[in-house]
């Protein structure tokens, strides 16, 4: 667990403060994360294949290196990345 004590030298409610900037990120992280699903579904669609699939044959060396694999391999990892992201800050708890 990770504790974080902020401190400011004014006299505003900074709970408020963080939770707006905390539900904002979050909100632009899962706009993100809309984005990138709909591109992996655009790849999908356009090969017949799950991005699980593309991911395990691609690790095994079954495709041919392509502009297309290359970054559908780009928005797997963002994909993956953002729910990360996304994970962490629903994880967050401000104390009292």
């Amino acid at each position: 667990m990770t504790e974080l004590t902020l401190v400011s030298s004014y006299q505003y409610p900074l709970q408020s403060l963080i939770e707006s900037a905390l539900a904002n990120q979050l909100r632009l992280l899962q706009a993100g994360l809309q984005r990138t699903q709909q591109r992996l579904k655009l790849f999908e669609t356009k090969y017949k294949l799950s991005t699980s699939i593309f991911i395990t044959q691609l690790e095994n060396d079954d495709l041919e290196e392509t502009l297309d694999f290359i970054e559908w391999l780009g928005e797997y990892n963002m994909l993956k990345r953002l729910e990360q992201k996304i994970g962490v800050l629903q994880g967050i708890q401000i104390a009292n």
